[in-house]
Formats: C-alpha cells, structure tokens, sequence
C-alpha cells in the first residue's frame, strides 16, 4: 500500500485531533437499544486515494454499526439484479421527511420516494430477496461486502440486529403498508429479516472507505482493475446519495460539504470525491435529521482544505 500524500494524511489528523476535543458531540440514537451503548467519544476518518494510500486517524479501525451506510451496497445488487426495472418499485426524489415517514406512503400509494429512506431500502431488500431464502440473501449481501472491502471478517453485528428486530415497530409498518399496495413481493417477515440484518452490518472506517472506492472512480476499483458497476450506474449511484443520501438533511450536507455521501445512525457517514477519494467518519453523536453530527463537520472541513466539493473548490 502506498502512502498518502503529506498534505492528506496532515489534514486529517488534524481533523482528527479538532473533532477530539469538541464538546457539542450530538446525541447517540437510543431507538436501537444497542447502538446507545456506543462510547460518544469516538471518532474515526478514513481516506483513501486514487492510488489507494490510505489516511487514517482516530478510530479508524474500530467496528462500528453501519446502519443506513449498507442501503448504498444493497441498491447496488438490486441494480445489478434487475437494472431499471427496480425504479418500479422505489423512487429517485428526495423525501423532504423524517427517514421512516409513514405520511408520504399513503400518499404515493405505496412506492416509497428514493432508496435511502427506510421504506425504500425495505423495498430494494424484497428485490434482492425475490427468488431466494432469507439466509441466501443476507449471504449474498455479506459476501458482496466482503469482496468490495477485500476482508473476509466482515460480518453481523447479531445483538444489533436482535436489538432492530424487538423494537422495528415502525418499520413493519412501513412494509406492511408496502404489502398492501403490492410493492413488497415477499413475505413481510422475510423481507425485514433481511433488512434488519443487513443493516446490522459492522464494518470500520477503513474497511467502508475501501469498500467504496469503485463509487470514487467510475465503478471500478483502481487497486484491483475490476469493474463492479458500469461508470453510467456509479454515476447514478452518486447522484442519488448526493440528493437523498442524508433524509431530511440531504441539502444541508450538499450545501456544507458538496459530496455525494451516504449516513447511518450508527453515527457513519461514507463520502465520496469522484476521482479523488472514497471516505469514511464514524462519530455516534447524530444531529436532529439523524446524522453524524461531527462527521458531517469533519467532512465539511476536509472538503474545503482539499478543495474537494465537487461544486468547485
């Protein structure tokens, strides 16, 4: 592995060392009972280069659980499954509401708005299942991560998922509703049993920088030359993190860092410079719309010292 330029690896460990000692850290989700026992302290950040030389500081390696993080490798299976026909069952629009809004389903008869609020990500999941058995699934995902971050430790974090299972009340809903209208194909419970556990995923920020580096250079990842996605799909991909990436916050996060970037509430945030740097923070604290509250300002800062945004520097 190469090393990363002087200026990158400064720059991020000095963010490192400001998001440290920062006292506003957010609030850890509680709604998941595992996830508020999560130190509020930590902080990771990973970069890695076109090249691949690796930036990373903090907890960098530290597992932690990737939540919503995994919505962005499920839409790209269910792509390669289906290709556009996926677009019949969820959206491409920014949701304007709180990410397990019950409202907007009502409204738009059952097809959830874009892929990265719950009710879409549910429905990507029953794509993914269709023609499977739960634990095929979740196995296709798993190992799909595995080979994207190249290390095959990569796994389920079962208490989380245990922990999504007792309290996903609202989330049964949301597909329940979905059934109704007949855009989830699948038995409910295998659907979200899926769902549950692939958000349970734990990876590091290492590990997610890695695993998202065929998004930072056109589908394919430069260390390896294989090609996961078309540039075209890569390209989407990005668009639609750029847009819906953030639930409710998705402006905010354009507006402040000007990355495509995809959160989670176990408090990670994926990033990506198209054609620079795939990236990855973990900060458990989140802000109101659910987002990793010193993640998004550790994002912000790294994309102006490195004159990153893709809105121009």
């Amino acid at each position: 592995m190469s090393h990363a330029a002087p200026d990158l690896v400064r720059v991020v460990q000095d963010i490192a060392d400001e998001m440290r000692q920062r006292p506003d850290r957010g609030t850890v989700a509680s709604y998941i009972p595992e996830l508020a026992n999560v130190d509020p302290g930590a902080f990771g950040i990973a970069v890695i280069d076109a090249d691949g030389a690796v930036a990373a500081a903090g907890d960098s390696d530290m597992p932690f659980s990737i939540q919503s993080v995994s919505k962005v490798f499920t839409l790209t299976l269910a792509l390669g499954m289906v290709g556009d026909k996926l677009w019949r069952h969820v959206g491409r629009e920014p949701s304007g509401n709180p990410f397990n809004s019950i409202v907007q389903l009502e409204r738009e008869r059952g097809v959830p708005r874009n892929p990265f609020i719950n009710a879409g990500a549910i429905a990507v999941t029953d794509v993914i299942l269709s023609g499977h058995q739960p634990r095929e699934a979740l196995g296709e995902i798993v190992r799909f991560m595995q080979a994207l971050a190249q290390d095959d430790t990569i796994a389920i974090d079962q208490a989380v998922a245990a922990s999504e299972k007792r309290t996903g009340f609202r989330n049964t809903a949301l597909a329940n509703y979905m059934k109704s209208f007949g855009v989830i194909e699948n038995p409910v419970e295998f659907t979200l049993g899926v769902y549950f556990h692939h958000c349970a995923i734990a990876m590091s920020c290492r590990q997610l920088a890695t695993a998202s580096r065929f998004l930072a250079h056109s589908g394919r990842n430069p260390s390896t030359g294989l090609s996961v996605v078309s540039p075209e799909r890569a390209r989407r991909i990005n668009a639609l993190m750029l847009t819906c990436g953030h639930y409710d916050g998705s402006g905010e996060f354009a507006y402040r860092v000007g990355l495509p970037g995809k959160s989670g509430v176990g408090g990670g945030i994926m990033a990506i410079a198209p054609g620079k740097a795939s990236i990855a923070v973990w900060s458990p604290g989140l802000d109101a719309a659910g987002n990793s509250h010193l993640g998004r300002l550790a994002l912000e800062r790294l994309t102006k010292r490195m004159g990153w945004s893709i809105f121009g520097a």
